[in-house]
């Protein structure tokens, strides 16, 4: 019996052929877009735009595909220090950075804006990777309590950013770093009591949140436009002029497109942040149902696709680099297409690939990037019998 290893290192282009549907539909939305944006931005072609960072982002991913994603592993940390300094400096006000909307997000840069915690998301993906793959290697035969301490070890590592985050305030990407932390505890091993315990928990927890937040307000020391916020969702037209506005003006959009929509550029309802937070509206009320269920038809076989990258890896910290790009992803698709459906509250999320958005679709791509150089570097076995 001999052994025969063949490396794979070609370009998965099942992947980027679905990426670049999602790009086209991208630019065809964006553009579609722009007749319904404020008179002051009409004349900014974001659809271009748009185009130029996927441009970007094709230079990013090729990039990325330059060195072994094992080097990765190790500056892990050194990564995650450099995230947690651009985080630390929003927190000081340091020249450059830039409040909008109340919240202090980004830098200030040539080319636009940049929001730093973009960047961290991929820098935890890598730094939670890593413990991972350690403690695995330390503890071959782990016990509850080498469970827990490894499920210490990624709470403490998520601490500092959740904290910088909610000082922003930014709580839509506070929830994507904990649900890159839970796609990857649910792939790590951590046995299955433990984390139904921590679901349980965070139940609990959510339930007894959600009550406070409703009866005992200054408990907690929340603002009148939070609880308007939260107001508006749970009752849109209660709050239509103000907090309810956008989801009213969503689910109208949505709704008047029916099944086949209303044809390209054919927009009724004014929607504020129709390019960026409301792109799916936008989709939905031109294209109907079936354009929609398509966009969310691609967002699965892209994710689908990076399931089976993931699976066929033999390397555990280019699996678990894997779960984690696929958890992030998920979960922002799933928080930005439920918002507009009044399924989720609001939290400002874009759609991934799909929203304007510079910095978040660089991101994207270098996440894409990471699972493309993951695949390239995937060694096939193939054993054969000698007679």
């Amino acid at each position: 019996m001999e052994n025969e290893k063949t490396s794979q290192t070609k370009i998965d282009y099942h992947l980027l052929f679905i990426l670049f549907l999602i790009a086209v539909v991208s630019a065809i939305a964006i553009e579609s877009a722009r007749e319904t944006l404020p008179a002051k931005l009409q004349h900014i072609n974001f659809a271009q735009k748009q185009l130029m960072w996927y441009v970007i982002g094709t230079v990013v991913i090729a990039v990325t595909m330059l060195f072994d994603y094992d080097r990765l592993f190790k500056i892990a940390w050194y990564l995650y220090g450099f995230g947690i300094i651009l985080l630390l400096g929003l927190e000081l006000n340091v020249p450059g950075t830039v409040t909008i909307k109340g919240a202090t997000s980004w830098y200030s840069l040539p080319g636009g804006n940049f929001q730093p915690s973009e960047l961290m998301k991929i820098f935890m993906i890598i730094v939670i990777s890593r413990m991972i793959v350690n403690h695995r290697e330390k503890y071959h035969d782990p016990t509850l309590q080498d469970d827990l301490k490894l499920l210490g070890k990624i709470v403490l590592s998520l601490m500092p950013p959740l904290f910088l985050l909610a000082r922003q305030p930014d709580m839509g990407m506070s929830m994507v770093f904990m649900a890159i932390a839970g796609s990857l505890i649910l792939v790590s091993g951590i046995r299955l009591r433990i984390i139904a315990a921590i679901v349980g928990l965070a139940v609990l927890g959510a339930t007894a949140f959600i009550v406070a937040f409703l009866y005992f307000p200054d408990v907690l020391k929340i603002q009148q436009y939070q609880l308007n916020r939260f107001y508006g969702w749970l009752n849109p037209y209660e709050y239509s002029s103000d907090q309810g506005f956008q989801l009213i003006k969503s689910l109208l959009a949505i709704g008047s497109g029916e099944l086949y929509g209303k044809g390209y550029k054919n927009l009724d309802v004014y929607l504020p942040e129709s390019h960026t937070d409301f792109i799916f509206s936008i989709i939905g009320e031109q294209f109907g149902f079936i354009g929609a269920s398509i966009v969310v038809s691609l967002f699965f076989l892209l994710i689908y696709r990076m399931i089976q990258i993931a699976l066929e890896c033999h390397d555990p910290f280019g699996s678990y680099l894997c779960a984690g790009v696929i958890g992030m992803i998920t979960f922002q698709v799933f928080q930005n297409v439920g918002m507009t459906i009044g399924l989720l509250p609001i939290t400002g999320l874009p759609l991934p690939f799909v929203s304007y958005g510079g910095s978040s679709l660089a991101t994207y791509m270098l996440a894409i990037g990471l699972v493309l150089n993951v695949r390239s570097r995937t060694q096939k076995f193939m054993f054969s019998a000698e007679q």
